[in-house]
């Protein structure tokens, strides 16, 4: 960063583009009649001082340089500030292209990549510029979707320690923030980990300016201010109270940015006046713009058009009627207002040279990256093909085991994979001071003679892979998808070269995990630059949590992690150990970004599947199978869809009763992913799971009815599904043998459930007759197939 002496003969530059963007974001939100004026106003002589004093190293025309600083709009509402900027740079770089005739002005990934003045008056209409931060397109310049309070902030995180976890700690990654959303809990659980984990490569820039929505000052309900707030965690802390002057935040930022050599984290803060400049102030000013062309929006005018000599046009006039006029007269002002900076010669030239200086200084390399990025490792069939896996991965029948030690074999292969392969690990992963107890510490541990990668440890143990992470299952999700967000590939369009990674927790906690996967999923969706695979385990899940009661039970909220578009998740329910290693390497070869693996508590038997005649294990890979098909001497009494540990361990001791001929002639189909089947081809579906043999079946699960969705082919069937909530309570708490009978999903009651559905057969038909005769103009047979 440029020192504040260096920078003080410049002030008249940056003043001059803090009008201009003033204007550009007015005019904008004028257009709009929607956005937030106050705290983008008050941010404007920050984000400037951060863009063009060298504190940030960055490339306006080619945001996805792989050792560009990144930058979280953690306010993802105050996003009119950064569109404004950004257009004024662009606009400014294309006219000094069209005078001089120099490409270095130019816009390498053209017109679907940068953000000019006519983006702006798409602000909040359908495919124009979102209303909250989004990383896509023009706006790849943000590093994360943002927009929910706090959210943004351990993704964040995430993104610097994935760099400095890979080499690359001079890439720094700030995160702007105000003191509102800073009172989110994911900004307390973000500045204990970021000091734990040593992220001096992460810069939090704090807008201070007491006001959020509602009427109260924020002071008066939050206790004392920036400096303490974040010195109190070990952070390097630098301000001003005069967050809209030049000099003072040259000072400030300079004081904890002169250097990039730091393994503390650092906030600089900034005391601002919410709605500065705009005529409407504090609170008011949050989320409610001028009413387009009112009195109090052209008075805010006032100042900037005696000081530049400027005339808006619209001024005493009545408002046009159609979006389409008010168009052309924004398009109009904004051209207006852009003149005062492509009339000034000195500060266009200043601004240009100075944006292709910071471009041409983001480094193509750096001499502490050393990855091999010719090789994908999610193109490598020893990882992502379940077949090519190796045999010491899995139990031999008989072995008690629970299969949550099918999945530390499975991480501490990735790893030693990466180590052999790539020379470097696959995944770093995080829990909530449970990585033994959810086996996710399995990442880390040695395997086959190839030593592990450890713990990571901030200053003794950098390369360590297991983050010692404390109960923030929040910051853990989003720091997991933080760091899987950083494309290291020199093609970042074509490729993805980065960090895979994975956080566990209790299932019964999911919700705690959502709000940052949903985020990421977005992205992945939208995101022309490629991302990476993130494993969300969700760990001592259903009932088989016994001991530690309803509290922990994993039942419901489980459920929580489907509330994605269909594709975009793929949930995992292996049911023992030498399953969860296949259906993970099937979901990482799948494409899909987030991986949800359920996993349960107690070990249980192995079973002998060639002796039971069952499907391999490796058939979990397609996502069902077959535990015990039809005799076919027998007449056949329908199919029961079986999901869950304790459901079909409870079912294996059912087996002989069901083949002694005493029993219903049913067929046993394990579900262990509907995302997973859907993708296999058409006979393997019609041999698990034909269309006839799903009208007449049931579903036994240990998890909600509701969450079995998928599974259930119809209304009636419903009635027969046999899950822990069957009379629709929480169950309650005691040992496992006692919990599972609670649960109706121990033998017996799997028993009497199955002997229910099939004696009512007849009655089962009659309903679904009826109910598909009640559809109009359809024709139904006298009784369904079977």
């Amino acid at each position: 960063m440029r020192t504040p002496d260096q920078l003080q003969p410049e002030i008249p530059h940056f003043e001059l583009l803090a009008d201009v963007v003033d204007q550009c974001l007015d005019f904008t939100l004028n257009l709009s009649q929607s956005g937030h004026p106050g705290g983008s106003r008050s941010k404007v002589h920050a984000l400037l001082t951060l863009l063009l004093s060298g504190a940030m190293r960055w490339d306006v025309s080619q945001p996805v340089k792989r050792f560009g600083d990144r930058f979280v709009l953690v306010a993802g509402h105050t996003n009119p500030v950064v569109y404004a900027a950004l257009a004024v740079f662009n606009e400014a770089l294309a006219e000094r292209r069209r005078r001089s005739g120099d490409e270095r002005f130019g816009s390498p990934l053209g017109p679907d990549f940068t953000l000019t003045a006519e983006d702006l008056l798409t602000l909040r209409q359908h495919g124009g510029l979102p209303g909250h931060a989004e990383m896509e397109g023009k706006t790849l310049f943000f590093k994360c979707n943002t927009g929910p309070s706090g959210h943004g902030a351990p993704m964040a995180a995430g993104q610097a320690l994935a760099l400095r976890h890979a080499g690359a700690s001079d890439v720094r990654v700030f995160a702007l923030e105000g003191e509102g959303g800073h009172t989110a809990g994911a900004w307390h659980e973000t500045k204990n980990s970021a000091w734990g984990l040593g992220l001096g490569n992460l810069v939090t820039l704090l807008d201070w300016n007491d006001c959020g929505i509602d009427d109260h000052r924020i002071s008066s309900v939050v206790h004392g201010g920036p400096q303490q707030w974040f010195e109190s965690h070990g952070w390097r802390v630098a301000g001003t109270e005069q967050g809209s002057d030049f000099a003072s935040l040259f000072e400030a930022f300079h004081s904890v940015l002169a250097s990039r050599e730091q393994s503390v984290p650092a906030c600089v803060w900034f005391k601002t006046r919410k709605g500065r400049g705009y005529g409407k102030y504090d609170n008011k000013s949050h989320g409610a713009p001028h009413k387009y062309h009112d009195d109090g929006f052209w008075a805010a005018r006032d100042d900037f058009c005696q000081r530049r000599g400027v005339e808006f046009v619209g001024r005493g006039e009545q408002a046009p009627g159609s979006r389409e006029q008010r168009v052309e007269q924004t398009r109009e002002n904004l051209s207006k207002a852009l003149d005062v900076l492509r009339q000034d010669e000195g500060t266009l030239n200043w601004l240009t040279d100075r944006l292709t200086e910071l471009g041409e200084s983001v480094p193509a390399s750096l001499p502490s990256f050393r990855w091999d990025l010719s090789k994908d490792p999610l193109d490598d069939p020893a990882l992502t093909d379940p077949a090519s896996l190796p045999d010491e991965l899995f139990l031999a029948p008989g072995t008690q085991a629970a299969n949550r030690a099918g999945f530390a074999n499975f991480g501490a292969y990735a790893n030693a994979l990466g180590k052999s392969r790539y020379g470097r690990p696959l995944f770093l992963v995080c829990a909530a001071d449970l990585a033994d107890s959810t086996n996710i510490s399995g990442f880390g541990k040695d395997w086959q003679g190839s030593e592990g990668y450890g713990w990571y440890e901030r200053e003794q143990h950098p390369d360590g892979v297991i983050l010692p992470q404390e109960i923030t299952e929040f910051t853990n999700a989003g720091i997991i998808c933080g760091a899987a967000s950083v494309n290291f590939s020199e093609r970042p369009f074509e490729g993805w070269r980065g960090y895979m990674t994975s956080c566990s927790t209790y299932a019964s906690f999911s919700y705690l995990k959502y709000g940052p996967m949903r985020l990421f999923s977005q992205m992945c969706q939208d995101s022309q630059a490629g991302l990476g695979r993130v494993i969300w385990v969700a760990g001592h899940s259903g009932p088989e949590t016994a001991e530690d009661s309803r509290t922990h039970f994993g039942i419901f909220a489980p459920g929580i992690t489907s509330m994605f578009p269909r594709d975009q998740v793929v949930n995992l329910h292996p049911w023992e150990a030498n399953e969860v290693p296949v259906v993970l390497s099937a979901a990482l070869g799948s494409g899909i970004p987030i991986i949800v693996l359920h996993l349960t508590r107690p070990p249980i038997t192995l079973p002998d599947r060639q002796a039971l005649g069952m499907d391999s294990h490796m058939d979990a890979a397609r996502g069902a199978y077959v535990i015990r098909p039809f005799d076919e001497q027998r007449p056949k009494d329908g199919v029961v869809i079986v999901r869950g540990t304790s459901t079909t361990a409870s079912m294996m001791e059912l087996l002989p009763w069901l083949a002694s001929g005493e029993g219903p002639n049913v067929k046993l189909v394990a579900a262990i992913s509907h995302a997973l089947f859907r993708r296999q081809p058409s006979s393997w579906q019609q041999r698990v799971l034909p269309a006839h043999e799903w009208a007449q079946s049931m579903v036994a699960t240990n998890t909600a009815r509701r969450l079995m969705g998928n599974w259930i082919p119809h209304a009636v069937a419903e009635d027969y599904v046999l899950s822990p909530d069957w009379d629709d309570r929480w169950r309650t708490g005691g040992s496992l043998s006692q919990i599972t009978a609670e649960a109706h999903l121990d033998p017996e009651s799997l028993k009497q459930g199955i002997q229910r559905f099939v004696d009512d057969r007849a009655e089962r038909q009659r309903r679904m007759t009826e109910l598909l005769g009640q559809a109009e103009g359809l024709s139904c047979p006298a009784e369904l197939p079977g």
